[in-house]
């Protein structure tokens, strides 16, 4: 293995190019567009066999890369934000399809207003298309789920397309020391894509159509494809225990950090989580017994393995950097659904929302996240929803609305 400093934009670049992929539609965007240059530029000099072609939008690029995978090659592209949500319609209709590929999504806060910090709304707004989630919180980590990616959608148990999540600036950007695997290693782990009788080639012709189907036989399909990404979750654990005897890094769907004896329990997505862990060493330090849960399995969701981790906790405070609007955070709801009703489920699930458009979760935010979710415990109630949002930052903006009123009023013309 050769240990280097990546970014996790060029940590995904060199998933992409350890799995040997053989197809790169592309289309840019801020902040994925590295990852995008970084191949073009190994394709140019002939380090990469892979053919890459720029589409004229993320919806086209996304069709190309179903319609290519289709044909039976490894298929590799990425994007960002309104990029994903350019091209949501193609994420329905490729995983449909049922074609294996990987798609890197950097996240992005979502406009308006327009934001280039990262927030997890984009990601999660593809949470029902049917495409696979991994959700990475270190540039290690990126690299290697791009190559458990592929061998989860390439499994013939599940055949789906598959999302790799990192967070835009705060790991895009961020120089870590990387361990690669080399070039051995990760063919022996993701060897050549064998697309069995699906694939296509010109002096074979087959038709892949599927006719417009009524109630009955759509929702026998929409079914198959939601057992074969229940499937997955037991493929993407054979996956981890090959891939931790190979490298001796082991990415299972849940990341569990001193939680076995904790009474409050962190859940989070995503980088921010390491500022998690910090504060649970502090917090320990302190005397607290918190801990923390980090789901890198999203879809499919590893509901078991969350109830096991969470049994027995006084209570649970769920960190969203994401807000449906008139509902609150989203992975909340999915805690609270994964354990309701469950004999031994903690008492209090607590919401916090932070995070959005990048905006920081301090040690200070996580201490005090911590103390009020045990007094809740203690009391019984669980509160409202949280907004991570200081008093200094509201009399701020407070401020700022007041003068741009001050200024609108200036504009309006006299009588």
């Amino acid at each position: 293995m050769t240990r280097t400093l990546l970014t996790g934009n060029g940590a995904a670049a060199w998933g992409a190019r350890l799995a040997r992929a053989d197809y790169l539609p592309a289309f840019p965007i801020t902040p994925q567009t590295e990852i995008i240059e970084t191949l073009a530029r190994w394709i140019d000099m002939g380090e990469m066999d892979c053919r890459m072609a720029t589409l004229e939008s993320e919806h086209s690029m996304i069709t190309a890369a179903g319609a290519a995978a289709a044909t039976g090659v490894r298929v590799f592209t990425a994007t960002s934000s309104q990029g994903l949500l350019y091209g949501m319609e193609m994420l329905y209709t490729v995983a449909g399809w049922r074609v294996p590929l990987v798609m890197i999504n950097v996240s992005r806060g979502l406009a308006a207003p327009i934001t280039l910090e990262t927030d997890h709304n984009d990601i999660l707004a593809a949470r029902d298309s049917g495409f696979l989630q991994l959700h990475c919180a270190t540039c290690q980590e990126v690299v290697d789920a791009v190559l458990l990616a592929y061998r989860l959608a390439e499994d013939p148990a599940v055949r789906l397309p598959v999302i790799v999540n990192l967070d835009g600036f705060h790991l895009s950007f961020t120089r870590e020391p990387v361990e690669l695997p080399d070039g051995d290693l990760a063919d022996r782990f993701l060897p050549t894509f064998d697309p069995g009788p699906g694939e296509i080639r010109a002096g074979k012709p087959t038709s892949q159509a599927v006719a417009v189907l009524g109630g009955g036989p759509y929702s026998y399909f929409r079914y198959e494809c939601h057992l074969a990404a229940l499937a997955a979750l037991e493929v993407h654990r054979r996956n981890v225990d090959e891939y931790a005897g190979l490298t001796g890094r082991r990415y299972d769907a849940l990341e569990c950090y001193r939680a076995d004896d904790a009474e409050v329990v962190f859940v989070m997505l995503g980088s921010f989580a390491t500022k998690a862990k910090a504060a649970v060493d502090q917090l320990r330090q302190a005397g607290r017994p918190v801990g923390l849960v980090r789901p890198r399995l999203l879809r499919p969701f590893p509901e078991a393995d969350l109830r096991r981790a969470l049994a027995g906790k006084v209570a649970v405070a769920v960190i969203d950097q994401n807000l449906s609007i008139g509902k609150g955070g989203v992975l909340h709801g999915e805690i609270s659904g994964a354990l309701h009703g469950v004999s031994g489920a903690p008492p209090v699930i607590a919401s916090f929302i932070g995070g959005l458009g990048g905006r920081d979760i301090t040690a200070e935010e996580f201490f005090e996240i911590a103390g009020q979710t045990a007094r809740a415990a203690e009391s019984g109630q669980v509160p409202p929803p949280r907004l991570l949002y200081t008093l200094h930052e509201l009399a701020e903006m407070r401020k700022l609305q007041a003068i741009a009123h001050v200024e609108r009023q200036e504009e309006v013309p006299g009588p």
